[in-house]
């Protein structure tokens, strides 16, 4: 389990506690913060700090700014940051986004921008932060009995298409709906008759999307999130979302953020990259780093992220997506998300 350094100031109404002060931020696996919540999240980066509420004892903890050199966004409609990002870098804030950009647009399983909006904020976002900062998802593929897995290959090769160049990297994971008892309520509620995935039709989607990968010249690299189904034999790799080595490729100039991350910056080797050490990654200068990445044992078996600090919460995202994971039901999301327009600077992302 993660831990972190721990400081003592004071909230906003003068009252001096004890705060987690993490290093690197995640925002948020929970929810959307960039889409519905950025101002908030700035905000609270002026203040200093957030509070959140632990989803399984209710308990409140206070999340200490000071320390945090680091940021990873998750997003299905980011558009809202573009005009944050210079708040971000004058802070001396690295980041990187997950950016789910699905096209379950047929069947209305998202309350998303049109796709091509979302594709025109992908590239916005690529101009502002690089190429290797912006991380395309199409996060989960579901089957239903209008998806199929020729379906789900056809809408990945349009977005493809218009996204080579602009990125590295292509993430994706199974619907396991079974395993999810939100899930599978959300989606039997909402009379959408899915199917679970059987691992021959696994395999067929990772061959053909690696196939596809390549005949279309691509050149992303493929990753499955947090699943058990070895895809190597593809070339498809177990993916780190929070990722260790990126942050490091993104901000190794930051050498506090280093420091923390006990990552030690080595060379430029006078011979050249052939000459680094086995499994070195070299950076822009011509100089390396050998991998310090540890998976954080407070994650789910298969999930190969390194620690960070999740400042989102369950029950806020009014995406509404059918297959959400992090709604109990769309009324809550709602309830909650009228609840934060009330206080949209509240020390809770819930403005409780």
């Amino acid at each position: 389990m993660a831990t972190w350094d721990k400081i003592d100031r004071a909230t906003e109404d003068g009252r001096k506690v004890s705060m987690m002060a993490p290093v690197i931020v995640s925002a948020s696996r929970s929810t959307d913060i960039p889409a519905f919540y950025a101002d908030w999240f700035f905000k609270r980066l002026e203040k200093g700090y957030s509070v959140w509420t632990n989803p399984f004892n209710n308990a409140r903890s206070y999340i200490s700014y000071e320390k945090m050199r680091f940021v990873v966004l998750w997003s299905k409609n980011p558009e809202p940051l573009l005009e944050h990002l210079d708040k971000r870098k004058e802070r001396k804030i690295g980041c990187y986004i997950q950016y789910t950009l699905n096209d379950y647009e047929r069947e209305g399983m998202e309350k998303v921008p049109p796709i091509e909006k979302r594709i025109e904020t992908f590239r916005k976002l690529v101009k502002k932060l690089g190429k290797g900062a912006v991380i395309w998802r199409f996060d989960p593929l579901i089957l239903t009995d209008r998806i199929t897995v020729d379906d789900l290959l056809e809408r990945i090769a349009k977005i493809g298409d218009q996204l080579k160049g602009y990125t590295e990297k292509l993430v994706y994971s199974y619907a396991d709906i079974a395993a999810y008892k939100k899930v599978k309520s959300n989606l039997d509620a909402s009379g959408i008759k899915y199917k679970e995935w059987e691992t021959e039709e696994m395999e067929e989607m990772a061959r053909r999307l690696s196939e596809m990968n390549r005949e279309r010249g691509w050149g992303y690299r493929i990753a499955t999130c947090g699943e058990k189904i070895d895809t190597r034999k593809y070339g498809i790799e177990h993916n780190r979302c929070i990722d260790g080595d990126l942050i490091v490729r993104l901000a190794w100039e930051d050498t506090e953020l280093m420091k923390s991350m006990k990552v030690k910056i080595e060379g430029p080797s006078l011979l050249g990259p052939s000459t680094m050490p086995e499994g070195a990654i070299l950076l822009p200068d011509g100089r390396y780093f050998l991998s310090t990445h540890k998976k954080d044992q407070g994650q789910r078996q298969f999930c190969e992220c390194m620690a960070s600090k999740d400042i989102g919460e369950y029950n806020t995202c009014p995406h509404l997506c059918e297959y959400c994971y992090a709604n109990t039901t769309k009324t809550i999301a709602i309830e909650n998300w009228k609840r934060h327009l009330g206080n949209r600077e509240g020390e809770t992302i819930t403005g409780k």
